[in-house]
C-alpha cells in the first residue's frame, strides 16, 4: 500500500474502518495477507517449531513451548521463542512452520490492539479464539502445500463468573476449526507424548507453581522421545518458555524461577529417568 507524491496516507486509511485489522488488509492489500502468497513448484525446506503444553490451574492457565526448531534433521535454531503475548489476558504458542506462524501471530496481535482502539471494548476470549480461526483458514492453501501453522491459544476469561475456573485453553486444526480444552492440551510433534504427561501429572488443586512444573516435566517427556523437540539446555541456560496468564493479566515466567524449576526437575531423572510417578489414588 503506497503513498501518494506527496507521503500522504491512501484514501482508505481516512474512512471509518472496520473492526477487524485483517478483513481492512483484504481489502485494500490483500498480498500482505500470510495465505495469499504463492509458492513455484517444488517444496520449500522452512524451519519448523514444535512442542507447546498449556495447562489451567487454579486462577489462570500456563503455557510453555520448547525452544529447538529444526529443518530437516537439522537443528535450525536452539533458541527460538514459540510463547507469544496475544493481548493483556491471552497468549499464544506456534506449531508448525516458524516464519509464517510468527507473522501470523504478530497479525493476531495488530488485530487484537485495532479492535480494542476502533471498538473501545476487548473482545471475548471466545471472540478472540474465533478471530485466530478464521486467520489459520486463510492460511490453508499455504497448509496444502505444507507450510502448515497450528497454534495454541490460552487465556483468562473476564467474563466467566468462577475466577479459579477462568482459566481456557483453544486448539485449533490447519483448516481454521476451533476445539475448546480442558485442564490440558499439546500441540506439535511432541504432543502425544507431552500429553501422556500431562495426564499423569494433572491434579484439580494446581496452583501457578504446580502447572509450571507440570508443563516442564510434559515437555521434557516430549523431548525424551520426539528429535524435533528440545529439553531444557542447562550448559547454554536456554530454557523453555513459559508464561501466565491470570486476572492480574500475562506474565511470563522469569529465568530465575525456570532454573530452579528445571535442576529439580533433572535431579529427579537422575536417578528415575522416566519421571516422577504419578500417585495411585
Amino acid at each position: 500500500m503506497s503513498t501518494d507524491p506527496f507521503g500522504r496516507l491512501p484514501h482508505a486509511f481516512h474512512q471509518p474502518g472496520v473492526g477487524s485489522f485483517a478483513d481492512f488488509l483484504g481489502m485494500h492489500a490483500p498480498d500482505m495477507m500470510p495465505g495469499r502468497r504463492t509458492l513455484g513448484p517444488g517444496t520449500v525446506d522452512a524451519p519448523h517449531g514444535t512442542t507447546i503444553v498449556a495447562v489451567t490451574f487454579d486462577g489462570g492457565v500456563v503455557m510453555a513451548g520448547d525452544r529447538r526448531a529444526t529443518m530437516g534433521n537439522i537443528i535450525a535454531q536452539r533458541d527460538i521463542e514459540k510463547v507469544f503475548q496475544a493481548d493483556e489476558h491471552s497468549c499464544v504458542g506456534i506449531a508448525g512452520t516458524a516464519g509464517l506462524a510468527i507473522e501470523l501471530v504478530r497479525l493476531f496481535q495488530v488485530e487484537l490492539e485495532h479492535y480494542e482502539k476502533l471498538q473501545g471494548a476487548t473482545l471475548s476470549l471466545e471472540g478472540k479464539a474465533n478471530r485466530l480461526s478464521m486467520m489459520i483458514r486463510g492460511n490453508l492453501p499455504m497448509a496444502m502445500q505444507g507450510l502448515a501453522v497450528v497454534p495454541l491459544f490460552a487465556g483468562y476469561d473476564l467474563l466467566v463468573a468462577d475466577p479459579t475456573k477462568a482459566g481456557r485453553i483453544f486448539s485449533f486444526d490447519v483448516t481454521g476449526g476451533r476445539y475448546e480444552e480442558h485442564s490440558f492440551h499439546a500441540v506439535g510433534s511432541g504432543s502425544m507424548f507431552a500429553r501422556g504427561a500431562l495426564k499423569k501429572f494433572f491434579r484439580e488443586d494446581f496452583v501457578q507453581l504446580d502447572a509450571v512444573r507440570a508443563c516442564v516435566e510434559a515437555l521434557y517427556d516430549a523431548a525424551d522421545d520426539d528429535s524435533a523437540t528440545g529439553g531444557p539446555d542447562v550448559t547454554r541456560r536456554i530454557y523453555p518458555v513459559v508464561v501466565s496468564c491470570t486476572a492480574e493479566g500475562f506474565q511470563r515466567i522469569g529465568d530465575d524461577v525456570l532454573g530452579d524449576i528445571v535442576t529439580r526437575v533433572i535431579d529427579v531423572r537422575m536417578t528415575r529417568p522416566g519421571g516422577p510417578a504419578a500417585p495411585l489414588s
